[in-house]
């Protein structure tokens, strides 16, 4: 027998209007504190605009850790670990990091590609005055971690999962939420402090913003394009 659905709380903003409604995706759903991660998950996800720098209350926070640290785990080993950082000097020397990995990455394109590479933003570390970072302890319970046994990266697929649960609660609470790939992963693990056995999966921009695209900017801007659900269907056999 399947057990019940886990659920968070979707607090209504302090200070939001009389009739605001809570959405995922410009889809209504209610400020409700029983709502079923499986309805959310459901909904489409809108994705990052301009951060407004305006900070975020502890209830928000607090929101968005409980629903990362809802997430189901490989063996129920919840082998995550969330770094929250606010202070500006740590902010500005990740930053400057990403900046120069993503000027590296400019450089290795070919002129056509670095065309439509250059106007994509890739972070908004400074903007959003505040980032999560979501790391990886494969020591958690042990080392004979029910299920990753014969498949040991299922240990950072738990932790991916966390980073989607507080992206969905985000869209939620319409904040935005920008993952954060650009940057090498020492560097990360020296900047914060991390203990050896512990790898930094993410680092999340998390803020106010001034709106919600419903178009990722790699679509907008001619990066790629989204398949087709029946492209990547296969019945049976590939």
């Amino acid at each position: 027998m399947l057990s019940r659905f886990p659920t968070w709380s979707v607090r209504k903003p302090e200070n939001a209007r009389a009739d605001a409604v809570c959405k995922v995706g410009g889809a209504p759903i209610g400020w409700s504190r029983d709502w079923p991660v499986c309805a959310l998950c459901s909904l489409p996800m809108s994705f990052l605009g301009q951060f407004t720098g305006d900070p975020l209350g502890e209830e928000e926070l607090a929101d968005l850790l409980n629903a990362a640290h809802a997430a189901p785990s490989v063996g129920n080993s919840q082998p995550w670990d969330f770094v929250v950082v606010r202070d500006p000097a740590t902010l500005g020397a990740f930053a400057d990091h990403v900046a120069q990995c993503r000027q590296d990455y400019a450089d290795s394109l070919d002129d056509e590609q670095r065309e439509k590479f250059n106007p994509i933003k890739i972070e908004g570390i400074r903007e959003s005055g505040l980032g999560i970072v979501a790391t990886y302890d494969a020591t958690r319970f042990g080392p004979n971690v029910l299920g990753r046994h014969t498949i040991s990266a299922t240990g950072v697929f738990s932790v991916v999962c966390a980073i989607q649960n507080l992206w969905l609660m985000a869209t939620a609470l319409d904040l935005g939420v920008g993952w954060v790939s650009f940057y090498q992963e020492p560097f990360l693990s020296d900047l914060l402090g991390l203990p050896e056995h512990v790898r930094p999966v993410g680092w999340l921009c998390v803020g106010r913003v001034t709106k919600l695209q419903e178009v990722p900017d790699l679509i907008r801007f001619g990066w790629n394009h989204r398949i087709a659900l029946d492209e990547v269907v296969h019945q049976e056999r590939w």
